[in-house]
């Protein structure tokens, strides 16, 4: 765990402060107006998002929070353009992406977003750098190679480039499912509890390249977890309950975000 800022803000008013302003439109890497997402017809409707505003904007490291079941990955899969939101409008940069047809979405995820998962979803037969510049080879790209270096090299990857998946660690895995979120320089990287299969050791060395990422090359992250301490890597965590914006939790550490948590009974 990083050391505690010496200031922390907690805000638990649904009300205040999410919905986007004029001037972080012009500078969000994503944002979401009324965004609702609900599963199922009838009797059986469940409502997974209701009426979510929030804006990220670039650069920085969200972490978005709540209790089981609050949807914090349905918002993320749909800001993501993975999920279609019922109703409302959600952008990547400029780009609406509520409405684009899916050869659109896949271009634009392809092109323009990066993914780290729970799962590190890397293809057996690959090595580690045939995994990592996948993204690439099918969008017919070549990586940059200076930007190649410095991603795999600050990711200690350069000398497991020729390993395959299996001759790999948990923790090495990730590093390379990182590496193949950042080498495209995507608009942002959503990350979906990217240490859940990971050791409190490799999960806090994913985490801390994921925040270098940001504070050192600009990067947009937003990440979804369930753990507090991952959470405090993050400049900001969202928290959600009951589909709802429930309140944001700024400069986390573990000890405030287990306590804006336990405000919202999770």
């Amino acid at each position: 765990m990083r050391p505690a800022p010496p200031t922390s803000t907690t805000t638990l008013d649904p009300g205040a402060g999410h919905r986007a302003a004029p001037d972080d439109v012009t500078t969000a890497a994503v944002r979401a107006e009324g965004l609702t997402k609900v599963h199922g017809r009838g009797d059986a409707a469940v409502t997974a998002l209701d009426g979510v505003d929030v804006c990220v904007g670039r650069g920085t490291f969200t972490a978005v929070m709540g209790p089981s079941g609050s949807g914090k990955s349905t918002l993320l899969h749909c800001l993501a353009g993975l999920d279609t939101a019922s109703s409302g409008r959600a952008w990547v940069g400029s780009t609406e992406i509520t409405g684009l047809r899916e050869k659109q979405l896949t271009r634009l995820r392809r092109d323009r977003i990066g993914f780290v998962f729970q799962a590190f979803n890397l293809l057996p037969v690959l090595t580690a750098r045939e995994n990592a510049v996948l993204p690439l080879s099918l969008a017919g790209r070549e990586p940059d190679p200076a930007w190649f270096a410095e991603v795999t090299g600050r990711l200690g990857l350069a000398d497991r480039l020729h390993h395959r998946p299996s001759e790999m660690s948990g923790g090495q895995q990730q590093r390379v499912a990182v590496a193949r979120a950042l080498l495209p320089r995507p608009d942002v990287v959503f990350a979906d509890e990217p240490t859940g299969n990971l050791d409190s050791r490799a999960g806090a060395e994913v985490l801390s390249l994921l925040r270098s990422a940001v504070r050192e090359t600009g990067q947009t992250v937003v990440m979804v977890t369930h753990d507090p301490v991952a959470a405090s890597y993050a400049e900001r965590v969202v928290l959600l309950a009951d589909g709802r914006l429930a309140g944001e939790v700024h400069d986390p550490t573990a000890e405030t975000v287990l306590s804006a948590l336990a405000a919202l009974g999770g």
